[in-house]
């Protein structure tokens, strides 16, 4: 009975000692207690079998100074028990991190958060310091948004959660979006309660876009765009704002279902545009300074935060089809003329041109209708001629006004581009910018010489110089040709013409009408006829009547006779 209780305490002591082996194996973390401070070490004693001698640094606190005194208990680690020379190998760094990971694995536990410092870049996030432990910050966890600059974050002390805690592989993963996020729950909340269209807020810019800048109320985001930024143009939000930079916002619109809000700057101070716009009327000349060029024209300020536009078509009389960049550039300070201004849309129309006298109107006061002049020609087209004319504008002369008597397509042929000609200027319309020239008119036009002292119902001779199925062409003079109908040759009915008439015979016909515009003769046979036949029956008519009332002795008729003849000169 003694020898199983010797037995059974002989094994408890076996297994005691056992534990403090497993327990004072190298790595342990034991406490022990300064028993004396060197200059360049601190002796400590653990309980073992000699005392553990710790370099004086690492009991030395962030401002530099010892963290311990002699009596002062400290946890450090076990390296190893003897090192061949009768000394203990302790370490009180390898006891500090060993804390650290025990409270870092409590923090885990309890989702608590750490605090820390992004001390690098690195590829998909950053490095962060956790109480002297490295941890990864992946790229998509700093923020709750994607930051493209993350520079006003660095060196900076900031909350995380941790993610992923591996103490075997040295591995920790971190989260400040996680932090953010609950923050701004809670802050989301109360910010939605008391939120109101027109009211004035406190935000920090935290994003900017091309179109905008993304602000931080304070657990929501809100939208600055780049319209509601400033009252005069803005080119791009960076060059008023920058990130982290703090200001007021006005909230402009606010929709509580889907969280967004929309805030302006420029409207918390009055807008200049409708108080300096009072100044202007249009038809004002005023100096502008370019701002920004676009395809179809340019922005020139006209004062601090007025601006107008100068469409293309307004920059210059004549170049209306070159970019605007070919007439001005940014910064140029130009004379413009206010076009037009809409109060309730802010726009203002700018014009260039209008500054300097249209090349139409200086031309319509140096030439007037009749006036002669020359230039070379521009192009041609099917329609007419373009001469070019001085102040970089040109006129046109229309085919019909080519030439009197020839066909207007075969008299084109004669011209090429680059042929200096001589024209007449038939028209000047200044607003519609066109100019009407004519070559033709350097001479007189046979058509209307020939008909100056023809009339309607006069008789006329010509000589057949075509027949066709429908009429006879009759040519009264060189050049003057006229027509002679078919149902006006005869008052009988004539089925084939050639079988009445040849080219060269000789007509008298009566002229019936003259079209001066479309320089067409008509002529009529069978109206000369009837004339001529009713003024023979008016002389048979006449004797007849003479005869009844005359003399009725053969004397009184001789002498009756003899009257006549001296009274008529033919």
């Amino acid at each position: 009975m003694r020898d199983e209780m010797d037995m059974s305490e002989s094994f408890a002591e076996l297994f005691e000692e056992s534990l403090q082996e497993l327990e004072m194996a190298p790595g342990a973390i034991v406490t022990g207690t300064v028993i004396a401070i060197e200059d360049d070490f601190v002796i400590v004693n653990a309980g073992l079998k000699s005392e553990g001698v710790i370099p004086r640094n690492q009991f030395l606190d962030d401002s530099g100074k010892l963290s311990v005194e002699i009596g002062s208990e400290v946890k450090v680690a076990l390296e190893s028990m003897e090192d061949g020379f009768g000394a203990t190998q302790l370490s009180r760094e390898k006891a500090k991190r060993a804390e650290i990971w025990l409270e870092l694995e409590k923090s885990f536990e309890n989702d608590e958060i750490v605090h820390g410092r992004i001390t690098g870049k690195v590829r998909g996030g950053f490095t962060v310091d956790v109480n002297t432990i490295h941890a990864f910050l992946p790229g998509s966890l700093v923020d709750v948004r994607p930051l493209r600059d993350t520079s006003h974050l660095e060196s900076q002390e900031l909350e995380f959660k941790l993610v992923k805690l591996d103490v075997k592989r040295n591995n920790i993963v971190v989260s400040r979006r996680a932090v953010l996020e609950a923050a701004y729950n809670i802050e989301r909340e109360k910010l939605l309660a008391n939120m109101e269209e027109g009211q004035v807020i406190k935000g920090i810019v935290k994003n900017i876009t091309d179109y905008g800048a993304f602000i931080d109320l304070g657990g929501i985001d809100g939208l600055l765009h780049i319209t509601d930024i400033a009252w005069k143009r803005v080119r791009h939000p960076s060059e008023t704002l920058t990130v982290g930079q703090e200001l007021d916002v006005k909230v402009l619109r606010f929709d509580k279902e889907k969280s967004r809000v929309s805030l302006g700057l420029k409207q918390l101070t009055d807008d200049p545009w409708t108080q300096l716009i009072s100044n202007y009327t249009v038809g004002a000349q005023v100096k502008a300074r370019v701002t920004n060029l676009t395809d179809y024209g340019c922005f020139a300020e006209i004062e601090n935060g007025i601006e107008g536009l100068i469409h293309v078509s307004e920059m210059d009389w004549t170049n209306k089809n070159v970019h605007p960049s070919k007439m001005v550039q940014v910064g140029d300070e130009v004379d413009v003329m206010l076009l037009d201004i809409d109060k309730e849309k802010r726009r203002i129309s700018l014009g260039m041109k209008q500054c300097k006298k249209s090349p139409w109107l200086a031309f319509s006061e140096t030439y007037a209708k009749g006036d002669r002049l020359s230039g070379k020609i521009r192009s041609i087209t099917d329609f007419g001629i373009f001469i070019g004319l001085d102040g970089g504008i040109d006129g046109l002369v229309h085919l019909s006004d080519i030439t009197w008597d020839e066909n207007d397509k075969d008299a084109v042929k004669r011209y090429k581009k680059g042929d200096e000609v001589e024209a007449v200027v038939l028209s000047v319309d200044s607003e519609r910018e066109r100019i009407a020239l004519g070559i033709k008119q350097l001479d007189s036009d046979p058509f209307r010489d020939f008909t100056a002292d023809k009339a309607k119902g006069a008789v006329i001779k010509g000589k057949v110089s075509e027949i066709t199925d429908k009429a006879l062409v009759v040519t009264l003079a060189d050049g003057i040709n006229a027509a002679v109908k078919i149902a006006e040759v005869s008052r009988d009915r004539i089925e084939n013409l050639n079988d009445h008439y040849k080219v060269g015979d000789e007509v008298e016909a009566l002229i019936t009408n003259i079209d001066s515009r479309n320089r067409v003769i008509a002529l009529s046979i069978k109206q000369l006829e009837i004339k001529q036949e009713k003024k023979a029956l008016d002389n048979v008519s006449q004797q007849t009547e003479t005869r009844i009332s005359g003399p009725t002795t053969i004397g009184d008729l001789i002498k009756a006779q003899m009257n006549k003849v001296d009274s008529d000169p033919e």
